[in-house]
């Protein structure tokens, strides 16, 4: 970055909360946020270690579901939503380069997960008794949601209907497609987010073949963060902004 735009992207920074993220969107964030603290209270049923219950729990109720589904609403909001009510003109006109756009959108939205999904994944931990977890899924999760927020944002820049196409990433592409294909999987934050946890926390029964794990997913999932923030700054330069309605 040149040394204008290091000075102004605090201010594009700090527009994330305060524009993109209004309480109704935070309220719906905290619905995967409980969903994750109730998978670490659920896994306390499960027969055995806890170890092995909140692997469980994680692999399915963290990872499968309130994981995606997290990272969706803060990365529809941070771009996908200001395209479909009609003020992204605003911000498209201004003289800010779009790479910087993008770059502070996410970064604005990945501090945001840090700063709730993230934290109530490690105290998922704690909650079923398996504090030695925690610091694999606080990695593992911090891993996945930038990746995912990354992959939201690019949506947002190429479609008007982010958050139906996010939607059906999250559910038709990552959860069956993936489950059953490898190549898919290789490229899905889930599975990717998923296979840190159980390389990090040395979990077989959360272990699949032909996907990298521990920190390797880590690099990978880096490697796809840095890829979807690269062809979103290219499909915001392409984006049809023609009013509100969606």
């Amino acid at each position: 970055m040149t040394a204008l735009a290091l000075r102004r992207f605090p201010a594009l920074l700090g527009y994330v909360p305060r524009a993109c993220l209004p309480p109704r969107r935070l309220a719906v964030l905290a619905l995967p946020c409980l969903t994750i603290l109730a998978s670490g209270l659920l896994a306390r049923a499960i027969e055995g270690r806890a170890t092995a219950g909140f692997a469980d729990a994680a692999g399915l109720g963290i990872f499968g579901l309130a994981m995606p589904l997290g990272a969706l609403v803060i990365g529809d909001a941070v771009l996908g939503a200001e395209v479909r009510a009609g003020t992204f003109p605003f911000t498209w006109l201004s003289p800010v380069r779009f790479p910087e756009l993008v770059l502070a959108r996410w970064l604005g939205g990945w501090l945001l997960a840090l700063a709730t999904l993230v934290p109530c994944a490690g105290l998922a931990a704690v909650l079923t008794g398996a504090p030695s977890l925690a610091w694999s899924v606080i990695v593992a999760s911090a891993a996945g949601a930038a990746a995912h927020i990354a992959l939201f944002v690019l949506i947002g820049c190429v479609t008007r209907r982010a958050a139906v196409w996010s939607l059906a990433v999250v559910f038709v592409v990552e959860r069956l497609l993936g489950a059953v294909l490898s190549g898919i999987a290789q490229l899905s934050p889930t599975w990717q987010g998923r296979a840190v946890f159980a390389g990090l926390g040395d979990l077989r029964d959360l272990r699949r073949s032909g996907i990298p794990e521990g920190w390797d997913a880590v690099v990978r999932l880096g490697l796809i963060t840095v890829a979807c923030l690269a062809l979103a700054s290219l499909g915001l330069r392409r984006l049809q902004l023609t009013g509100a309605r969606d």
